[in-house]
């Protein structure tokens, strides 16, 4: 962007910021501006695309300080009204041209406009070369030369702002799915999966929860400006188990019993998920959904250990046989008034 264009942008209105507004408050409206209009939050949008481009622009020159000092003046002359008018005898003059630098730089006091007139001099036109160039430091014989280009840059030899270098960004994050087993979760595994056709490795931790995410560094969208890359953030699914189901860091398993065991008691084996056996005892009277807990035998992780829990369910043969049929018939007689639904009435009354 060339300076002359500075004239009709309003850089500080663009960010958002006051004009008095130092590098640290300019640098966090940019940030917050680039974040909301980036393409990548709004593909396809072209106003967001055109937004964006005008927000960099804006920050460019209002972050370095040369930059904006040649704003500021470019835009206080624009407030100002420069103007040119010809003076007597024809010839050409300058009107309000350094309203804006009113007992700041020498040019008149307290704000008011100063007048150059080019009447009397010889030839009766104007030659006024490197008249800016004092303000504003410029040297080397390449200041502004009134009569040529009317549009000229008075404030450096090539014309142009020399743009600051557009803030480094972190790229954006790349999102991904992994299907694992029940028993990777509890122990963890590394699988490699492909985003984009290449290989990606992604550690998964012991005792990793299904929808839990893992982060893999650096393997996300490309930096913007020569930042960093983004992050690869992948979503687990944990496949259910035939046996085992996970509540928290507690392992549950169904524990099927007999009828006589239910009432008896009894002392059974039960499987565990690393491949052992535990000798549990099935107190007597028990009832379908009693637990029976097993300590350390649930999932392992970095910060505890959960347990097996073995729920009690008690089963009957689908086809009963005539000689049990008969114990059944001699049992419903010996519980004689044992309601086992007397509590679920209770419930629904309460």
């Amino acid at each position: 962007m060339s300076e002359q264009e500075w004239f009709s942008k309003d850089f500080y209105k663009v960010l958002g910021v006051d004009k008095t507004a130092d590098k640290k408050a300019i640098t966090k409206a940019y940030r917050k501006l680039a974040r909301q209009w980036h393409p990548d939050q709004n593909p396809g949008d072209k106003a967001a695309e055109a937004k964006f481009k005008e927000i960099g622009e804006a920050y460019a020159v209002l972050s370095n300080d040369e930059d904006r000092k040649r704003y500021d003046a470019i835009r206080a002359m624009a407030s100002g009204g420069a103007r040119f008018s010809a003076g007597s005898g024809g010839a050409g003059g300058f009107e309000d041209l350094f309203g804006a630098f009113g007992g700041a730089g020498g040019f008149g006091g307290g704000g008011h406009n100063v007048r150059f007139q080019t009447s009397g001099m010889p030839g009766g036109g104007a030659d006024f070369e490197d008249i800016l160039s004092g303000l504003f430091g410029g040297g080397g014989g390449a200041g502004a030369r009134f009569g040529g280009d009317p549009y000229g840059s008075p404030f450096g030899a090539a014309g142009h702002a020399q743009q600051a270098a557009p803030t480094p960004e972190k790229g954006g994050t790349v999102r991904a799915k992994l299907a694992i087993s029940f028993r990777q979760a509890l122990n963890g595994a590394t699988l490699t999966i492909k985003v984009g056709g290449s290989p990606i490795k992604v550690r998964i931790p012991a005792g990793i929860k299904d929808g839990q995410k893992v982060r893999v560094k650096g393997h996300g969208k490309p930096g913007i400006n020569g930042g960093p890359a983004g992050d690869l953030e992948v979503v687990v699914t944990v496949k259910p188990h035939p046996v085992f189901s996970r509540e928290g860091d507690d392992l549950v398993v169904s524990l099927p019993v007999t009828v006589s065991e239910a009432i008896l008691g009894a002392v059974v084996d039960i499987p565990m998920i690393d491949g052992n056996t535990a000798t549990v005892k099935v107190p007597a009277g028990s009832s379908s959904g009693c637990e029976i807990r097993v300590r350390g035998g649930g999932v392992k992780t970095s910060k505890a250990t959960g347990d097996l829990i073995a729920r009690v369910a008690i089963q009957v043969p689908a086809k009963p046989s005539r000689d049990l049929k008969k114990l059944a018939k001699e049992m419903a007689t010996a519980e004689g008034d044992f309601d086992v639904r007397a509590s679920l009435f209770e419930a629904v009354e309460e």
